[in-house]
């Protein structure tokens, strides 16, 4: 790493060699030996980030393309149709996104390579505010649900909330419907929604009465601008923490983070070599410089065995 450079800098500047569009990417059937085509999840694009930047180093002529779609936006508009040969996903593959993977001939294995402590965030100014229950929580998430502060609580402002989360096309907003709203209940329309999630950042940094939800790695890059709310699952408000989520005390929101890689793309050198490469380093501190919690080394030597069985079956 260049010197004087933090690791957010040098990733900063590394990403604009490593992220792009997938307008014209070369696709699952690239030229072998020199590209690897990745998009999905903005929450799993830090940590594929940080490990694309580190292959990088040792793997110059290796062409990584990334990008941030959502994780149903990238199962269904480029993992699945063949464009991509990995996608970063914050959630389970759907079964109908198997399908679709299946009728193009793309055959998807799963890879967990981090956890995740699902952050929800509000202004500092918020002052009132520090801890929530799931059900008040869900109760501001909902539809038809509270409108003001001050309908979760007649002390807090009689204000309206301004609310800042993940699009549909999004493996977080499915988590967090799934853990927060539950299924007798719809996640409320009227937010302003966005896969960018710097942009929700921006949204609770600007207003007194926001909230918003992403992953930790966002919140912990803005710990001074933007305020994480302990959630209070059974009786005790957990604050969201890499320390919280490893140890599964921080309920019902740490979640584990996968990449999918195209069982096909294995036949192509770059995409196996980048895919054990990046099986190796999700058991390492590189995770957690980024906000998430490494697998352990018995997932890690798992991943890696699944990996060499599915190279062998491509390239036999």
């Amino acid at each position: 790493m260049p010197t004087g450079l933090g690791r957010r800098d040098f990733l900063a500047a590394a990403s604009v060699a490593l992220s792009g569009g997938m307008a014209g990417c070369a696709g699952v059937f690239a030229e072998e030996g020199n590209q690897v085509n990745i998009a999905g999840s903005s929450t799993v694009f830090p940590v594929t980030e940080a490990i694309a930047s580190a292959f990088s180093e040792k793997n110059p002529t290796v062409n990584l393309s990334l990008s941030k779609t959502g994780t149903g936006g990238g199962f269904g508009n480029f993992f699945c149709a063949g464009r991509t040969d990995i996608n970063n996903a914050s959630r389970a593959i759907a079964d109908a996104e198997t399908e679709q993977c299946g009728e193009n001939g793309i055959t998807p294995i799963e890879f967990q390579v981090a956890t995740d402590a699902l952050t929800v965030v509000v202004n500092p100014e918020a002052d009132w505010v520090d801890c929530l229950t799931v059900d008040e929580l869900r109760d501001i998430w909902r539809a038809g649900g509270a409108e003001r502060w001050s309908d979760i609580d007649e002390d807090w402002p009689d204000e309206e909330f301004e609310l800042y989360g993940a699009a549909t096309t999004s493996g977080t907003f499915d988590y967090f419907n799934e853990a927060i709203i539950g299924e007798e209940e719809n996640h409320r329309s009227d937010y302003h929604a966005t896969e960018r999630d710097r942009t929700i950042v921006q949204g609770v940094q600007g207003s007194e009465y926001a909230m918003g939800y992403f992953g930790f790695s966002y919140y912990s890059e803005n710990p001074d601008s933007i305020k994480a709310l302990s959630i209070d699952d059974d009786g005790a408000c957990v604050e969201p923490s890499i320390e919280t989520a490893m140890s599964g005390e921080y309920t019902p929101l740490s979640r584990p983070l996968f990449i999918y890689v195209a069982k096909e793309s294995l036949a192509d050198p770059a995409v196996r070599d980048f895919a054990r490469f990046y099986m190796e380093r999700a058991a390492t501190d590189l995770v957690s410089e980024v906000g998430y919690v490494p697998i352990t080394e018995d997932q890690r030597d798992e991943n890696l065995a699944k990996l060499d069985e599915a190279i062998a079956e491509v390239t036999e």
